[in-house]
């Protein structure tokens, strides 16, 4: 019989401070992040029976180890659900959190369960990119992919060659930005009301917690124009104009909106439509412009019609190239107002959520704008969009807002 879509929304959402790779977390287990982030879903949460929550998806590009065993359930059972939430693991690479995030609201939204938990983790101290991985030989043999493409930076060096316009310099200065819009959010307060505390230890020093990400610093342009450019000489990507190596994790709560009333969730964010798509792996990071073309076009909206933008910031010119595409400003307000990855950091398969609840706190502190996108690019050639809409929009034209930055 045919049954009618219901409506998914984004409830909350927490993630612990972003530690940089084998810093602040190297003596921490990967799940322990997860789980920690899950517990404090259901903490800040006391109206939700544990019971209703019918899913756990976790994301981890590197799923071995403390990241593997079906760390979906695993981190549900350790997390003290009932051992009747079931739960499984999810790699989309950098999407992965994205990924199990839309992966549990197509559930919802056919209504094979009414709550879920998606979430995410990275422990790249322990688990480097790429570790036990062992790639066909024919996908270089046969030429389906250049060399290139199995080095995300040297890919974000090929995307400078398609898009000349993104020099160095732009890259640097929108960089500085990032470090300077987190530093301000902090400041403010903005960041720290989703920020998990993490009790961690190091075995000279003893216990400590982890109550701020550990990557952000005090840089300027004459600094970063000092940096090496490591993946290819005189290139122009460095370490300063891309996300670091980091350990973290996240974790959102989802719902039909139906269930989130009936219960007294909060309702962030209502789920509008979403898109993936393949581009050519040796320029990965210009995946987020066909995805969100196709997002969009599912929704019916223009890029017009975008109030908010959460961008990953893996590379500066993945997001400059994204920026050029639409003509957006590489300072317009609407883009990362808190800052981004390059700044906080990119623990892989957990951002996904992290952009999300960046998204969610904007769309509150802004009722004028009705719509919003978390988007990222993905390694091996692919770019995944969200379309949100803002439960509190006013109705109010959110083109007076600073859409149109141009």
């Amino acid at each position: 019989m045919p049954r009618e879509a219901r409506d998914v929304v984004f409830v909350d959402g927490v993630r612990t401070p972003f530690g940089k790779a084998g810093g602040m977390y190297a003596n921490t287990r990967a799940d322990d992040l997860v789980i920690r982030c899950i517990r404090e879903l259901l903490r800040r949460n006391p109206q939700l029976p544990p019971e209703r929550v019918e899913e756990v998806a976790v994301a981890a590009t590197t799923q071995i180890g403390d990241q593997g065993l079906t760390i979906g359930r695993t981190a549900a059972l350790l997390a003290g659900l009932p051992k009747t939430v079931p739960g499984f693991a999810v790699d989309r690479m950098c999407a992965g959190a994205m990924t199990a995030v839309t992966s549990v609201a197509g559930g919802i939204a056919m209504g094979a369960y009414d709550v879920a938990i998606a979430g995410g983790v990275e422990h790249m101290g322990r688990h480097p990119m790429g570790e036990g991985v062992d790639p066909n030989p024919r996908i270089l043999a046969e030429k389906l992919v250049d060399p290139s493409a199995l080095v995300m930076g040297a890919t974000a060096e090929n995307l400078h060659d398609r898009v000349p316009q993104v020099t160095r310099q732009r890259t640097d200065a929108y960089a500085l930005a990032s470090q300077q819009k987190t530093a301000k959010a902090y400041a403010n307060g903005k960041l720290q009301p989703d920020l998990v505390p993490v009790a961690i230890r190091d075995p000279e020093t003893g216990w400590g917690l982890a109550t701020v990400d550990e990557a952000p610093r005090d840089t300027s342009l004459e600094k970063l124009a000092t940096l090496k450019t490591p993946f290819r000489p005189h290139g122009k990507v460095t370490a300063g104009n891309a996300a670091g190596l980091n350990d973290g994790a996240t974790a959102g709560l989802l719902a039909a909106e139906e269930t989130a009333r009936e219960l007294g969730l909060p309702v962030a964010m209502r789920l509008v439509s979403y898109g993936y798509v393949g581009v050519e792996p040796e320029v990965m990071g210009v995946g987020p412009i066909p995805s969100t073309e196709k997002a969009l076009r599912i929704a019916g909206l223009s890029i017009d019609d975008i109030g908010l933008f959460e961008l990953n910031e893996a590379f500066a010119v993945q997001v400059l190239a994204f920026l050029d595409h639409f003509g957006i400003a590489d300072d317009d307000p609407r883009v990362n107002p808190w800052g981004g990855a390059i700044a906080v950091g990119h623990p892989l398969a957990s951002s996904g959520i992290r952009l999300m609840t960046q998204l969610a706190r904007q769309f509150a502190e802004h009722p004028q704008v009705r719509y919003g996108i978390t988007a990222m690019c993905i390694g091996i050639g692919m770019g995944g969009t969200v379309i949100w809409e803002n439960p509190a929009w006013t109705g109010s034209d959110q083109q007076t807002s600073g859409a149109n930055g141009r």
